[in-house]
């Protein structure tokens, strides 16, 4: 059964999309990839106050959803 036959919205270029083809389906290999790698390297450190303000603001969240589905009414 051949693959389907997409057309890039970047190049234009027409590409068969393979079920292992990395980035989006409506893109073709070649204008997919460095997208990719630009979101793995725009990935920016936090420091103590930010991971301890996410980790409270996680365990409230969580707190919060066992609250809702545990409470006896």
């Amino acid at each position: 059964m051949p693959f389907p036959i997409k057309i890039c919205v970047v190049c234009e270029e027409e590409f068969e999309l393979r079920p292992d083809k990395p980035g989006f389906a409506n893109r073709c290999p070649k204008c997919s990839t460095p997208e990719v790698d630009e979101q793995a390297s725009s990935k920016a450190r936090m420091d103590a106050d930010e991971l301890k303000s996410v980790r409270e603001a996680n365990a409230a969240r969580r707190q919060a959803i066992k609250d809702l589905l545990y409470s006896r009414k």
